[in-house]
């Protein structure tokens, strides 16, 4: 059984920080890309960061350069998301994301990561930033 499992979300004052994980299950991970998505209220999911299996190349998206980071454990089929410096319109459920790809490498921009194209998700994971 496929399984993506998120953790590490929570509630956090702006400025602060959070961890979120994500352990893999069920399929060769170093066959996929990885990365998060993230859905707030009201809008439409969108990709926050991505981490290639080929090279370890990564990419984020405009609005949280500088401040997230992704890394992966492929010993322990797992990815991490930092984010730092945290602000109230990161608010939204983050969802871990897997697309089988060549060489497990990510979208040349995190702009045309489409939510269509992923394989598997997680349940997602709420991530709530209090002003």
């Amino acid at each position: 059984e496929v399984q993506l499992v998120e953790s590490g979300g929570g509630l956090v004052q702006a400025g602060g920080s959070l961890r979120l994980s994500c352990a893999a299950s069920g399929f060769t991970f170093d066959d996929y890309a990885i990365g998060w998505f993230r859905q707030a209220p009201g809008k439409e999911r969108e990709g926050v960061s991505c981490i290639s299996r080929s090279d370890g190349s990564t990419y984020y998206a405009d609005s949280v350069k500088g401040r997230f980071t992704i890394s992966r454990d492929n010993a322990k089929n797992t990815v991490y998301l930092q984010m730092n410096s945290l602000k109230p319109e990161d608010t939204a459920v983050y969802y871990c994301a897997a697309e089988a790809t060549p060489g497990g490498s990510c979208p040349y921009s995190l702009d045309s990561w489409m939510p269509y194209e992923i394989d598997y998700w997680g349940k997602g994971t709420l991530v709530t930033v209090s002003s």
